[in-house]
Formats: structure tokens, sequence, C-alpha cells
């Protein structure tokens, strides 16, 4: 039988919190972190995040972290690093996260590596962005109609530019591996860069 563990209702500091594979995890709710390190190895269906702060923690993604959504944690000047794709970071204004129980402010993801990640509901300008060859495009649904207009190579314009219109309003950025999505895209990420460079609002 596979272990639960839980860190609910207490408010650790300066910890190092190991997340192996063979248990299952909920972070919540009502847990506080400062101080702490956290690293990640299990895979995303293994780690249930319900409600809590993140406060100057460490957060190492050991494997590539999947599709995790952090929108009931509040992150405050945390550092990730790692492989994160398909994460969602600040609240969400939807049913399930109606109580706006998480944010994320003045973190640092320049040493991680994102690939198809959003940011909802945050103030971009407090955020540590990653470089190239990862890219985020800021306030991609408010100007999707202009981003519409480029010609983009392979199929990038087809499913991501077209899709901002699929996006919930409270998307704030998007941010994308070049390589990773261009290959997936049947494009390159020069030819990805060519275009990029031409724009602004865009971080790479």
């Amino acid at each position: 039988m596979t272990p639960n563990i839980h860190y609910e209702n207490r408010e650790l500091e300066g910890e190092r919190l190991e997340f192996p594979k063979h248990a299952i995890y909920w972070l919540g709710p009502n847990v506080t972190l400062r101080h702490c390190t956290l690293v990640i190895s299990v895979a995303t269906r293994w780690l249930h995040l319900l409600s809590g702060q993140l406060v100057d923690c460490t957060i190492q993604a050991k494997s590539e972290l999947k599709n995790l959504r952090w929108a009931r944690m509040g992150l405050m000047g945390c550092r990730f690093k790692g492989r994160f794709t398909g994460n969602d970071f600040g609240f969400r204004e939807d049913s399930i996260d109606k109580w706006r129980l998480g944010g994320v402010t003045d973190c640092d993801f320049s040493e991680a590596r994102l690939d198809a990640c959003r940011f909802y509901n945050c103030d971009m300008k407090t955020i540590q962005l990653p470089r190239w060859p990862c890219f985020t495009i800021l306030d991609p649904v408010r100007r999707a109609a202009e981003l519409a207009r480029l010609e983009w190579p392979g199929l990038f314009g087809p499913v991501v530019i077209e899709g901002l219109a699929e996006q919930e309003a409270s998307v704030v950025a998007l941010t994308y591996h070049a390589p990773t999505v261009a290959e997936r895209l049947d494009t390159t990420a020069e030819e990805l860069r060519t275009v990029l460079e031409r724009i602004s609002g865009v971080v790479m």
C-alpha cells in the first residue's frame, strides 16, 4: 500500500523536505514553509497542493514536473530549479480556486526550464524569468489579434497563437522552451527567435 505523507496545519522553517517516489504527498491545508528547500522527485499525480504559503523557499524538480497547478499555494520570494512543463502559477478565478488562496510574487525562475507554463493574475514585473532558449510572451490574451497578424513558422501560429482565444483573460504570461516547442510544432528554435525578436512584450 502506498503511504500518504501529510504536511498540514503547521509552520516549518529552514527545513529540507524530500518528496521521493513511492509515496503520495499532501501539502496543506494551512501549511506555511519559510526558507525551506523542497526537492520533488515524484510525478504530479503523487503531489497534491491543497493550500498554504511558501515564503523564500527553493523548489527543485529532480525530474520533469508536468501539469502541476500551483494556484492554491501562495508563492512569495521562491526560487525554482529544474524542468517544469505545463505548470500554472498564480490564483485562478474559477470554481476550484474561487477563494484566491494562492498567488505568485517576487519569485525567481531564472534557473528553471519552463515550457507551456502559464502565469495568472500576477505582476510579472516581480518575476525573474528564464532566458533563451526559454521565452515568455507577456499579456498574450490581450495581444492575441496583434500576434495573429505575424507570420509564425511551422504550426506555432495555428496551435499556440490561435489557441490564445481559448485562454482565460487572467493569463498574464506564457513561457515556452524554444527547442521543445519547436520540435513539437514542426519548426526550429532559430526560426521562432527570428519572429520573436521583431516584437515587443517578449522576454528571452
